[in-house]
Protein backbone atom coordinates (compact mmCIF):
# COMPACT_ATOMS: atom_id res chain seq x y z
CA UNK A 1 0.00 0.00 0.00
CA UNK A 2 1.22 3.50 -0.84
CA UNK A 3 2.01 5.95 1.96
CA UNK A 4 -0.64 8.30 0.56
CA UNK A 5 -3.31 5.59 0.81
CA UNK A 6 -2.20 4.77 4.32
CA UNK A 7 -2.49 8.41 5.38
CA UNK A 8 -5.97 8.44 3.85
CA UNK A 9 -6.90 5.41 5.94
CA UNK A 10 -5.50 6.95 9.10
CA UNK A 11 -7.62 10.06 8.51
CA UNK A 12 -10.71 7.83 8.83
CA UNK A 13 -9.67 6.90 12.35
CA UNK A 14 -11.36 9.29 14.82
CA UNK A 15 -8.25 9.20 16.99
CA UNK A 16 -6.15 10.79 14.23
CA UNK A 17 -8.75 12.95 12.49
CA UNK A 18 -7.48 16.13 14.14
CA UNK A 19 -3.86 15.56 13.15
CA UNK A 20 -2.44 17.22 10.05
CA UNK A 21 -1.54 14.97 7.07
CA UNK A 22 2.21 15.65 7.28
CA UNK A 23 2.25 14.33 10.85
CA UNK A 24 0.09 11.36 9.85
CA UNK A 25 2.64 10.56 7.16
CA UNK A 26 5.25 10.26 9.88
CA UNK A 27 2.99 7.97 11.90
CA UNK A 28 2.31 5.77 8.87
CA UNK A 29 6.02 5.67 8.18
CA UNK A 30 7.07 4.73 11.72
CA UNK A 31 4.26 2.20 12.19
CA UNK A 32 4.17 -1.33 10.93
CA UNK A 33 1.43 -2.85 8.80
CA UNK A 34 0.46 -6.25 10.19
CA UNK A 35 -2.23 -8.51 8.72
CA UNK A 36 -3.97 -11.34 10.54
CA UNK A 37 -6.07 -14.26 9.34
CA UNK A 38 -9.26 -15.45 11.03
CA UNK A 39 -8.57 -16.67 14.56
CA UNK A 40 -5.02 -15.29 14.77
CA UNK A 41 -4.16 -13.46 17.97
CA UNK A 42 -2.92 -9.84 17.93
CA UNK A 43 -1.93 -10.11 21.59
CA UNK A 44 -2.77 -12.20 24.65
CA UNK A 45 -4.15 -11.33 28.05
CA UNK A 46 -1.21 -11.06 30.47
CA UNK A 47 1.34 -10.17 27.77
CA UNK A 48 3.43 -7.04 28.13
CA UNK A 49 1.90 -4.07 26.31
CA UNK A 50 4.48 -3.12 23.70
CA UNK A 51 2.23 -1.59 21.03
CA UNK A 52 -1.23 -0.30 20.20
CA UNK A 53 -3.10 -1.44 17.09
CA UNK A 54 -5.34 0.54 14.78
CA UNK A 55 -7.82 -1.76 13.05
CA UNK A 56 -7.84 -0.62 9.41
CA UNK A 57 -10.08 -3.30 7.91
CA UNK A 58 -11.95 -6.23 9.41
CA UNK A 59 -13.03 -6.88 12.99
CA UNK A 60 -11.39 -8.34 16.06
CA UNK A 61 -12.84 -9.96 19.17
CA UNK A 62 -11.79 -8.81 22.62
CA UNK A 63 -11.67 -11.94 24.76
CA UNK A 64 -11.28 -12.14 28.54
CA UNK A 65 -10.35 -15.35 30.32
CA UNK A 66 -12.73 -16.19 33.14
CA UNK A 67 -13.37 -19.18 35.40
CA UNK A 68 -16.14 -20.22 33.02
CA UNK A 69 -13.75 -20.03 30.06
CA UNK A 70 -13.07 -17.29 27.51
CA UNK A 71 -15.75 -14.60 27.08
CA UNK A 72 -15.98 -12.21 24.11
CA UNK A 73 -16.54 -8.88 25.83
CA UNK A 74 -16.38 -6.60 22.79
CA UNK A 75 -15.84 -6.47 19.05
CA UNK A 76 -13.36 -3.94 17.69
CA UNK A 77 -14.61 -2.32 14.48
CA UNK A 78 -12.55 -0.79 11.67
CA UNK A 79 -11.00 2.63 12.40
CA UNK A 80 -10.71 2.00 16.09
CA UNK A 81 -7.75 1.48 18.36
CA UNK A 82 -7.04 -1.43 20.65
CA UNK A 83 -4.22 -2.22 23.07
CA UNK A 84 -3.71 1.29 24.32
CA UNK A 85 -4.62 0.54 27.95
CA UNK A 86 -1.52 -1.57 28.59
CA UNK A 87 0.61 1.27 27.21
CA UNK A 88 -1.07 4.12 29.07
CA UNK A 89 -1.32 2.32 32.41
CA UNK A 90 1.92 0.39 32.07
CA UNK A 91 0.12 -2.85 32.95
CA UNK A 92 0.04 -6.20 31.19
CA UNK A 93 -2.64 -6.84 28.55
CA UNK A 94 -6.11 -6.81 30.11
CA UNK A 95 -7.61 -9.02 27.38
CA UNK A 96 -6.75 -11.15 24.37
CA UNK A 97 -7.55 -9.69 20.95
CA UNK A 98 -8.24 -12.17 18.16
CA UNK A 99 -8.97 -11.60 14.48
CA UNK A 100 -12.58 -12.27 13.52
CA UNK A 101 -12.06 -12.87 9.81
CA UNK A 102 -9.19 -11.20 7.98
CA UNK A 103 -7.85 -8.09 9.72
CA UNK A 104 -5.43 -5.38 8.60
CA UNK A 105 -3.81 -3.39 11.37
CA UNK A 106 -1.32 -0.65 11.91
CA UNK A 107 0.95 -1.53 14.83
CA UNK A 108 2.20 1.54 16.69
CA UNK A 109 5.10 0.90 19.04
CA UNK A 110 4.75 2.06 22.63
CA UNK A 111 7.45 4.77 22.39
CA UNK A 112 5.96 6.24 19.20
CA UNK A 113 2.48 6.14 20.66
CA UNK A 114 3.50 7.95 23.85
CA UNK A 115 5.47 10.52 21.86
CA UNK A 116 2.43 11.24 19.68
CA UNK A 117 0.23 11.77 22.74
CA UNK A 118 2.84 14.21 23.98
CA UNK A 119 2.95 16.09 20.66
CA UNK A 120 -0.76 16.05 19.82
CA UNK A 121 -3.02 17.06 22.69
CA UNK A 122 -6.05 16.48 20.43
CA UNK A 123 -5.09 12.82 20.21
CA UNK A 124 -4.90 12.58 23.99
CA UNK A 125 -8.38 14.11 24.26
CA UNK A 126 -9.74 11.55 21.80
CA UNK A 127 -8.13 8.67 23.74
CA UNK A 128 -9.75 9.95 26.93
CA UNK A 129 -13.09 10.08 25.11
CA UNK A 130 -12.68 6.49 23.84
CA UNK A 131 -11.76 5.22 27.31
CA UNK A 132 -14.62 7.13 28.93
CA UNK A 133 -17.10 5.64 26.42
CA UNK A 134 -15.79 2.14 27.15
CA UNK A 135 -16.03 2.72 30.87
CA UNK A 136 -19.59 4.01 30.62
CA UNK A 137 -20.61 0.99 28.49
CA UNK A 138 -18.98 -1.38 30.98
CA UNK A 139 -20.72 0.33 33.88
CA UNK A 140 -24.09 0.03 32.14
CA UNK A 141 -23.47 -3.65 31.37
CA UNK A 142 -22.46 -4.37 34.97
CA UNK A 143 -25.61 -2.68 36.26
CA UNK A 144 -27.71 -4.76 33.86
CA UNK A 145 -25.94 -7.99 34.84
CA UNK A 146 -26.51 -7.26 38.53
CA UNK A 147 -30.19 -6.54 37.91
CA UNK A 148 -30.62 -10.01 36.39
CA UNK A 149 -29.14 -11.81 39.40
Amino acid sequence: MMLKEEVGMLRQVPLFSGIEPSKLKLLAFTSERVNYNDGQVLFRQGDEGDAAYVILTGKADVVVESEAGPIVVAVVEPNSIVGEIAILCDVSRTATVRANGRVETLRIRKDHFLRMLHEFPEMTIEIVRVLAMRLSNTTAELAEARAHH
